[in-house]
């Protein structure tokens, strides 16, 4: 059965797109070449869709691609099913409740809060943790970067991805079933959108890993509603009055609110855990992971955007200061808790969380599908590295020295493409872009 073409998160607005190489040298997997046009373009190929380049771009050369509010019109019954890191958006006064209200305002029909669905998962994992006892710690499932990443650099971990779905994908099933049942409405005029502040969740829902369709039906870039809010917001004195017409879920979760932030899920295991945010700290503990360094740690939560979720790239507010709104939330609804042990139990029992079918390894491309030439090209692109003068400067297109020459063993580039090559040989056909 041939593979479903893979939905890609960003791309690169030419227009806007000067050459600057910024985006180039912050791609932690060297994703990113600029072309002779003096353009950035990306190999989705080895891409983990982790948008650093969108983070770092000077120009905003590097578009999400995410819902617009305008596909809202494509479903006759329109949910939201905001993020926790909504609630740290809009300073320290404005609670959850509020928001809530006026994301409704703003064109959806039905406004549903997941920090519930989050305190459920949490006390699912834990049941998880405590009927497999592994050798090697059990790592998060929720970022999808890092299921990305898993499976491209370290698919010998995939088998320690814990196979529990996230919150949303959970809360969007029981939400379409609930929806359908109660309105007398067709499940597929039931439009769910997750508000998101990040690209990636688009991967998910796009391309699924573990399901064969996903329950939601797009994903809303914070950063595109924000403003759409925060006029209805200042319209209402800042202060809104949550009206009776309004279809809003006032229970919010201490715990559910936590998840917007790097220890969110670790908080409420038990078992001794760890967690890691930002991409290259998550590069180097999976390294760790696969080396065999954390046999002791039960649990590991990772998140690549830095300082959890509240870093997503399609944020609006100060991800220190959107820290900083999510602890005083967490202090404030820390008593608020919604799920027992029973239900968590039950819940477990019945699989409503799990995985429909497992997260499969897929490598990044070797040097060669032919093991005895890739090591002839792995010894090739050892020469040729000898042969660069090692300032990794980026004018060659490429973000270093060592790129180069993979590029260059790959057939995608020529030694000459460095301006700084003082000759030598190696390959000589290698000059021509030979094999």
């Amino acid at each position: 059965m041939a593979e479903k073409k893979r939905f890609h998160s960003i791309k690169i607005d030419k227009k806007k797109c000067i050459g600057c190489v910024t985006c180039m040298k912050a791609c932690p997997q060297k994703a990113i070449r600029i072309g002779k046009d003096r353009k950035a373009r990306i190999n989705y190929r080895i891409c983990i869709e982790c948008a650093e380049c969108l983070r770092v771009c000077p120009h905003n050369a590097v578009v999400p691609i995410t819902t617009k509010t305008s596909d809202l019109d494509k479903f006759k019954y329109k949910v939201a099913l905001p993020s926790p890191v909504l609630f740290s958006q809009f300073g320290q006064y404005i609670m959850p409740e509020e928001i809530l209200s006026v994301l409704k305002e703003v064109g959806f029909d039905y406004v549903k809060d997941g920090t519930v669905m989050c305190e459920m998962a949490s006390k699912v994992m834990e049941e998880y943790l405590e009927e497999h006892k592994l050798p090697a710690p059990i790592i998060s499932s929720t970022c999808p970067v890092v299921v990305r990443l898993i499976q491209g650099l370290f698919p010998a971990l995939c088998d320690l991805i814990i196979p529990i779905e996230a919150p949303r994908e959970i809360a969007a099933k029981g939400l379409r079933e609930e929806i359908s049942r109660r309105d007398k409405i067709p499940a597929e005029d039931i439009g769910i959108f997750h508000i998101t502040p990040c690209a990636a969740k688009m991967v998910s829902i796009n391309y699924p890993e573990s399901m064969e369709k996903s329950y939601l039906n797009g994903a809303i870039s914070i950063r595109e509603i924000y403003n759409m809010m925060m006029m209805k917001l200042k319209k209402a004195g800042l202060r809104p009055k949550l009206q009776t017409n309004i279809h809003v879920q006032d229970q919010i979760s201490g715990i559910g609110i936590g998840w917007a932030l790097p220890d969110g899920q670790v908080r409420s295991v038990k078992h001794h855990s760890v967690s890691v945010s930002g991409i290259h700290d998550t590069i180097k503990i999976l390294k760790d992971v696969e080396a065999g360094k954390l046999k002791n740690i039960k649990y590991l939560e990772c998140h690549t955007c830095p300082d959890g979720c509240v870093g997503g790239p399609l944020t609006v507010e100060n991800r220190f200061v959107a820290k900083s709104n999510v602890l005083m939330l967490i202090r404030k609804y820390h008593d608020k808790k919604f799920v027992d042990d029973y239900t968590a139990k039950k819940l477990y029992k019945e699989g409503l969380f799990f995985f429909k079918s497992k997260v499969k390894p897929k490598p990044f491309p070797p040097l060669d599908k032919n093991r005895a030439r890739a090591l002839k090209k792995l010894k090739l692109k050892e020469e040729i590295i000898k042969k660069l003068p090692g300032d990794n400067c980026g004018v060659c297109g490429a973000p270093d020295c060592k790129t180069l020459a993979d590029d260059i063993v790959r057939n995608k580039a020529k030694l000459t493409d460095c301006r700084f090559f003082k000759g030598g040989t190696c390959d000589p056909n290698q000059k021509e872009g030979k094999s």
